[in-house]
């Protein structure tokens, strides 16, 4: 292995950081989920991962001059403290303009077959773009603006030329941002301990709500486990009812059928993130009706830093998600024929969501207790509101 290689990995090792509990001093370094062969066999051949290149994507990630008013950069959605989002129900663009989604997390983001709630996007080079030319989000109005500013900067002129061997463009900006991302990367969790043998590293609460994930609550019929690649998600696209709470997806689906936007790519972009068809999901990508109200599966590395949940952010814990797949969702016509009732008692709940916790990499060890101490204080306090208002029966 080269030098350069070497560098690359440690960098990778070492990328995920979140700002609200940084690394404690003298602290052992995370250990990596992903071999380097794993990682390079997800790197696109034409896009190699370099320190270069990594940092260079991570100065346009943080860069508010891209968007168009100056005021929202990729990290705004993508905040390093709160997990890369942004612990809102939905993201917030230029002009202070609310998007129809969450944003969800770029951790592990380069072992996703395709992009965004709804795969719109087939890779990584083209997410990272799209964001910046949408009217909600940063708001340009052409590629070419968006390189004009970055040319207009001389540490990007001088980045972009040590990197790509040219001034700033389009594509190549692509690349060094997909690049960046493709080096956020979970670590080791309490899960990866105790599957290596340590049996300290689980309590009895999470063994048996490893058990549930497994078994009762059927969690890994959807958010699969394989040992080469725990990432815990199946890469396809489920209809939970989410949605069908809000409207009639049948209707909603015939109306969007009909749009000029079908196949077009930027339009699609718009109707997922400024129209009432964002709930259609997949089916605006794919004009498929087995696809209404369909959305991809998240992986459940680190998610307890990543809340609130679904692709609209309608679910503020884990215990809430938990609770919600517990009912079976919500029926509508297009309901996955996996989506049942679980019958899980409080207890359970308790188990699976204290399990799911145990997900997250060592590395946020004070940061994880405290956020399953706040989700835990929020939905118990959400409990007392509602039993508080709930009329008594005479």
């Amino acid at each position: 292995m080269n030098r350069t290689a070497i560098s690359v990995l440690v960098f990778v090792a070492a990328a995920v950081s979140v700002s609200a509990q940084p690394p404690i001093p003298g602290a052992p370094p995370p250990v990596p989920l992903f071999s380097a062969d794993v990682i390079k066999s997800f790197t696109p051949a034409d896009n190699p991962i370099t320190d270069a290149k990594a940092k260079l994507g991570d100065m346009i990630f943080d860069e508010k001059r891209v968007s168009a008013d100056n005021s929202v950069a990729c990290n705004t959605c993508h905040s390093p403290r709160n997990g890369f989002t942004t612990h809102t129900e939905a993201a917030r663009g230029v002009a202070d303009q609310l998007g129809k989604r969450n944003a969800p997390s770029i951790l592990n983001a380069m072992f996703y077959q395709s992009m965004f709630w709804d795969g719109r996007a087939a890779t990584l080079e083209e997410q990272a773009t799209l964001p910046i030319l949408n009217p909600v989000e940063m708001g340009q109005k052409n590629k070419q603006d968006v390189v004009a500013k970055l040319a207009a900067i001389p540490e990007f002129v001088e980045a972009f030329q040590k990197v790509f061997g040219r001034p700033p463009n389009w594509e190549d900006m692509g690349r060094a941002l997909a690049a960046f991302e493709r080096t956020r990367l979970s670590t080791e969790a309490p899960f990866d301990r105790f599957l290596h043998g340590d049996e300290k590293a689980f309590n009895a609460s999470q063994r048996r709500g490893w058990a549930l994930f497994t078994g009762k609550a059927r969690c890994a019929t959807c958010h699969t486990y394989d040992a080469a690649l725990p990432l815990f998600g199946d890469n396809r696209y489920h209809n939970t009812g989410v949605a069908a709470g809000k409207q009639d997806l049948d209707q909603l689906a015939k109306r969007a059928a009909v749009s000029s936007a079908a196949g077009n790519k930027t339009e699609i972009d718009k109707l997922a993130l400024e129209t009432e068809y964002s709930d259609l999901g997949r089916f605006l990508v794919s004009q498929k009706k087995e696809d209404i109200g369909a959305f991809k599966t998240p992986f459940l590395r680190d998610a307890l830093l990543t809340g609130p949940y679904m692709h609209d952010g309608s679910l503020e814990t884990l215990w809430d998600v938990v609770e919600f797949f517990n009912r079976g969702g919500e029926r509508n016509p297009f309901l996955d024929a996996e989506m049942k009732p679980l019958g899980l008692t409080a207890g359970e709940v308790d188990d699976l969501v204290n399990f799911l916790g145990a997900l997250t990499s060592d590395r946020f060890a004070e940061l994880r207790a405290a956020e399953l101490d706040r989700q835990h204080t929020a939905y118990q306090y959400r409990l007392a509101l509602l039993r508080e208002t709930k009329p008594v029966s005479r």
